[in-house]
Order: C-alpha cells, then sequence, then structure tokens
C-alpha cells in the first residue's frame, strides 16, 4: 500500500497560495470518524500517489506520526495548467460499503478495427461501484481482443470484477462497440450532403427572383 507523508497545516484562505509556490498542497483529513484536520502534503508525492492510486484505492496517509487509511477524494485542479490546487482525504468506516466511479480501461486490440477497419467506441468510460473500502478496485480492466465482427461488443455485466464488487449499472447496458467504416462516413457526410442542398435550394430560387425581374 502506498504511503503519503502529511503536516498539519496552519496556513488557511487564500494565503494557501504561498504553500503551492512551496511545492506544498493544501488539503483536508475527514471521514466519518475523524475530525476534520487541515493538512499540506508534497505535490509531487502526491501526484504519485495519485498516479498509482487514483481515487477508488486506499493509500496509507501519515500525519505527525499516525496513520490514516484514506481515499483520494474531491481533487481541485488549476483550469488552466491542470496542477493540483487542493484536495481531501476521505478516511471511511472499513466495515461498512461505499461508491465510487471507478475507470474502465481497455486492454489489446480488436479484430474487428485492426481487419476490418471499424471504429471502436468507448460508451462508459467509468463505471459506479459498490464495496468495502478495502475491496475498491483502482480500475476495471477490459480484454477487446475477442470483438471480432460489428455485431460484436461488450455490456455491463460482461465486465470482471473481484468478489464483493456489486456494479451500479444496468447490466445490459453497453460499455464497448464497433461501427462498420461505411457508417461512420455517412453520419459524417449527411450533415454536408444536407447543407449543400439548402445552398443549390437558394440559389435557384434567387436565379428565378432575377429572371422575373428582367421579364
Amino acid at each position: 500500500m502506498l504511503t503519503l507523508i502529511a503536516k498539519t497545516r496552519k496556513i488557511i484562505g487564500k494565503k494557501t497560495k504561498g504553500l503551492r509556490q512551496k511545492g506544498l498542497l493544501p488539503a483536508v483529513l475527514y471521514g466519518p470518524k475523524t475530525k476534520s484536520q487541515p493538512i499540506e502534503v508534497n505535490i509531487k508525492d502526491f501526484e504519485n500517489a495519485y498516479r498509482n492510486a487514483g481515487e477508488s484505492s486506499l493509500i496509507s496517509l501519515e500525519v505527525e506520526g499516525r496513520k490514516h487509511l484514506v481515499l483520494i477524494h474531491d481533487l481541485a485542479k488549476d483550469p488552466v495548467s491542470g496542477l493540483p490546487m487542493h484536495v481531501d482525504f476521505y478516511q471511511p468506516d472499513l466495515e461498512k460499503k461505499i461508491e465510487a466511479q471507478v475507470p474502465i480501461l481497455l486492454e489489446g486490440e480488436a479484430p474487428a478495427v485492426k481487419t476490418l477497419g471499424g471504429t471502436l467506441y468507448k460508451n462508459i468510460s467509468e463505471i459506479h461501484v459498490k464495496a468495502l473500502p478495502q475491496n475498491l478496485p483502482k480500475e476495471i480492466r477490459v480484454d477487446i481482443s475477442g470483438l471480432s465482427t460489428f455485431e460484436d461488443h461488450i455490456k455491463v455485466r460482461d465486465l470482471a470484477v473481484s468478489e464483493g464488487v456489486e456494479i451500479l449499472r444496468e447490466p445490459e447496458e453497453i460499455v464497448v462497440s464497433i461501427s462498420a467504416p461505411e457508417k461512420v462516413e455517412e453520419e459524417l457526410e449527411k450533415p454536408i450532403e444536407e447543407k449543400v442542398e439548402e445552398v443549390e435550394k437558394v440559389k435557384k430560387e434567387k436565379k428565378e427572383e432575377i429572371a422575373e425581374e428582367q421579364e
């Protein structure tokens, strides 16, 4: 399990901007059995933890020598730079199930794309699940190497999750599908054709108006 070191934060409000300039990320630790506590963590250490754990895997947050099993929660980023601005660390009750959004990661290569020229559509990028905090998956991997035809698809019910993890979406929802090349081209060309027809209609009406004026 990843460990992230934090310190109690004394600076609050607008003054936290100075912390970020020093490479520190303002944060808050809280939970159903944990009193809200302002803390700060090294930004680079946090980014490494976030990259490896995401928002659905527990990490060990050590504050002044005391360890807390937490989830990274409500990460706020700068809209321009994309850099982290503030984050919450949520310490859940390990004996109660919680809900979380887990990203879906596609693996392999679909023959219907490689050999038939189809277009792959990822209809669901993350899935809503429920489990004990320690059982929450970081991601759900989906093998697409079995998609050989344009009729093949992967549904929610086909997703493989560990025991104790409940998926909170309709089983028949399609996660991944493939469209034939001609269908994609038809969709792209349709609005163009409609606009051409409209322009030609306007030109014809204009010519008729000019002809009437000349008469």
